[in-house]
């Protein structure tokens, strides 16, 4: 390993001065984006079919999650087919957004309104990268380039919207800078604002910038730096919604989180038991139980963890592992002797004194709230 370490190039950090998300805590829940049908679903080796998707989709829906990336509808047929189900076959409650995802390239953004058409609640969500290095090796353009794809894209979806918004469609816009890690602070805001003024952003009518982690590639305090520059430096901040979508490279997909919204974030995509590409996204499970621990409603449902694992399993094909927090199979088995024994007389106080608030050792979690039971 020791000659290997020395072609990677150190993170620079964004400097920034009063940082004020230190100070601060978590006291809500964000607004929360289920992409495992379409991020979590690509990285599956088998891809989920119809009727799995449709499985899948309605346990989100009972879990209570909003807003759901139901896929990439111009990228295959069966991708534009299981879109047009759910929405001529009935599948979407009144109360739920179906997301769709799109690049921001003028044929597939044609083929993504035809395949919203009749939806009642929508989210168009639009990207192109924008990191240094995509900037250099993939698209060979400057600043101005990149910013002119995104802008000519939200021109043509702005303009395409318009009829379906006239008929009675609740359709918003979400814009993502792909690789926003490995952008600069300074472009990211100037192209995430050219983007909100060509679509015609307002306090009333916000836009979602959705900001990826899309390779994380630095300390979590640091992800939480760049966030809050660029919040302080975008012109139309109250104009738009700041969304997280956290991928895992690093294994701080849920540090990010948690420190992004310290930094200002209303809103965070992710996946149950962190399915994703590469090491994946942030699992929403860790994220919505970790504020559940601390007395903050996540407004979702887990207390039957078991039989939203199972479904998971079943229709991805892939396995929570046993030690996975709040849902592996291990996590309230205890197999030390002290570790049991603290337990036991943890629990029996607790049984004893009769009390409400949980405080057994070992046990950060009540067994029961996710519908299981201490082993």
């Amino acid at each position: 390993m020791k000659p290997g370490y020395k072609k990677y190039i150190p993170f620079q950090p964004q400097p920034i001065q009063n940082r004020t998300w230190p100070d601060k805590v978590i006291t809500k829940a964000p607004t929360w984006c289920s992409v495992d049908l379409r991020d979590g679903n690509q990285a599956l080796v088998d891809p989920m079919n119809l009727q799995e998707k449709l499985e899948y989709f309605h346990t989100l829906v009972d879990i209570g999650i909003k807003e759901i990336e139901i896929g990439f509808p111009s990228a295959s047929e069966t991708e534009y087919e299981i879109c047009r189900e759910l929405i001529d076959g009935g599948h979407i409650p009144d109360d739920v957004t179906i997301q769709v995802l799109v690049q921001a390239r003028e044929h597939l953004i044609k083929k993504t309104f035809e395949a919203i058409k009749g939806a009642k609640n929508v989210i168009l969500h639009f990207y192109n990268s924008t990191s240094t290095l995509q900037r250099k090796v993939v698209f060979h353009m400057d600043t101005d380039g990149i910013t002119k794809i995104a802008t000519d894209a939200a021109d043509l979806i702005y303009e395409m919207s318009k009829p379906l918004i006239a008929e009675g469609m609740n359709l918003r816009f979400e814009d993502s800078p792909e690789s926003f890690m490995g952008t600069e602070m300074d472009a990211a805001v100037e192209i995430c604002q050219a983007v909100l003024d060509h679509l015609h952003a307002t306090p009333e009518n916000k836009v979602i910038l959705n900001l990826p982690t899309t390779v994380e590639n630095c300390m979590p305090n640091q992800f939480a730096d760049m966030l809050e520059y660029f919040i302080r430096k975008l012109p139309g901040r109250e104009s738009a919604i700041i969304s997280l979508h956290p991928h895992n490279d690093r294994g701080c997909g849920v540090a990010d989180s948690e420190l992004g919204m310290l930094a200002g974030a209303d809103r965070i995509e992710g996946t149950l038991f962190g399915n994703g590409e590469r090491t994946g996204n942030v699992d929403i499970v860790v994220l919505a139980m970790n504020m559940f621990c601390h007395g903050i409603d996540p407004q979702l449902d887990f207390s039957d963890i078991p039989s939203i694992t199972r479904v998971y399993e079943r229709v991805t094909r892939m396995h929570v592992y046993e030690r996975q927090p709040y849902s592996g199979r291990l996590v309230f088995a205890a197999f030390s002797g002290s570790h049991q024994d603290a337990i036991a007389k943890g629990m029996k106080y607790h049984e004893e004194n009769n009390l409400y608030g949980w405080s057994v050792p070992y046990l950060p979690l009540d067994p029961h709230d996710v519908g299981r039971e201490y082993e």
